[in-house]
């Protein structure tokens, strides 16, 4: 009976045992959790607040998908200094004319793609500038619910961090503006042989209306649809008035 009592009050404690370690083993594992999730991301935007970024998960990504084209990266590093002003004018006019006011979420543009969507017209992106840029510079593109909350998060971290310019000229810095081009620098090179600083409206105007789909919309042999697009851009672009970004 004694050895009963023992046995049952052995496998009580190893049972009590094994349940502590397993708690503790779980609390690791969610604390590496959170860094990897939350903390760690943050070292790399403030990182990048520094340093160009030369390399992004977009460009290894084309690099696996097989298409020749896209396999290798053409990309040069310019200041915002060494862009035109046209071009943020343009890419703002195109993709974000809220930009300089929000703080990362245009709701305004969402509930528009809503209701355009609702009506029966194209379902519209709803991403701002700084969403786009979240995701270039630090996601995979994928339509997953996990992708859309890390790019939720970025873009708090770098709308806290990097501010509006800065974000601006990684944006311009990290686009794909073609097949295997990434950056206004390189597009500017390769499609009109001038550097990004002597880019006028129209180039510029032209280059933000391929960027929904830059393998699809070419800005070497743009279709009737982009020249359509790139006149509208240029009508908009002085309605911009003054851009400052900080």
């Amino acid at each position: 009976m004694a050895r009963e009592k023992m046995s049952t009050k052995t496998k009580s404690e190893n049972v009590k045992s094994f349940r502590a370690k397993a708690l503790r083993i779980l609390g690791l594992a969610f604390k590496i959790f959170l860094v990897v999730s939350f903390v760690w991301p943050i070292y790399f935007v403030v990182l990048y607040k520094f340093v160009p970024v030369y390399v992004t998960p977009l460009m290894v990504q084309r690099f696996f998908e097989g298409d020749e084209k896209s396999k290798w990266a053409t990309k040069t590093w310019v200041s915002y200094d060494e862009i035109s002003e046209q071009m943020p004018r343009a890419v703002i006019s195109s993709e974000d004319n809220l930009f300089p006011k929000h703080s990362g979420f245009s709701f305004e543009n969402i509930k528009k793609s809503i209701e355009d969507h609702q009506k029966g017209k194209r379902l519209r992106g709803g991403s701002t500038i700084s969403q786009q840029c979240a995701k270039n510079v630090f996601l995979f593109h994928s339509r997953s619910f996990v992708r859309k909350a890390y790019e939720a998060y970025f873009t708090v971290l770098i709308e806290l961090i990097w501010g509006k310019k800065r974000i601006m000229e990684v944006y311009l810095n990290v686009i794909e503006t073609g097949p295997g081009v990434y950056g206004v620098e390189a597009a500017s090179q390769k499609y009109f042989n001038i550097p990004a600083s002597k880019l006028d409206k129209n180039q510029c105007a032209l280059i933000a209306a391929c960027l929904p789909n830059p393998r699809k919309y070419l800005i070497a042999k743009p279709s009737n649809y982009i020249k359509g697009r790139q006149v509208k851009i240029i009508n908009l672009m002085p309605k911009m008035g003054k851009i400052e970004l900080e």
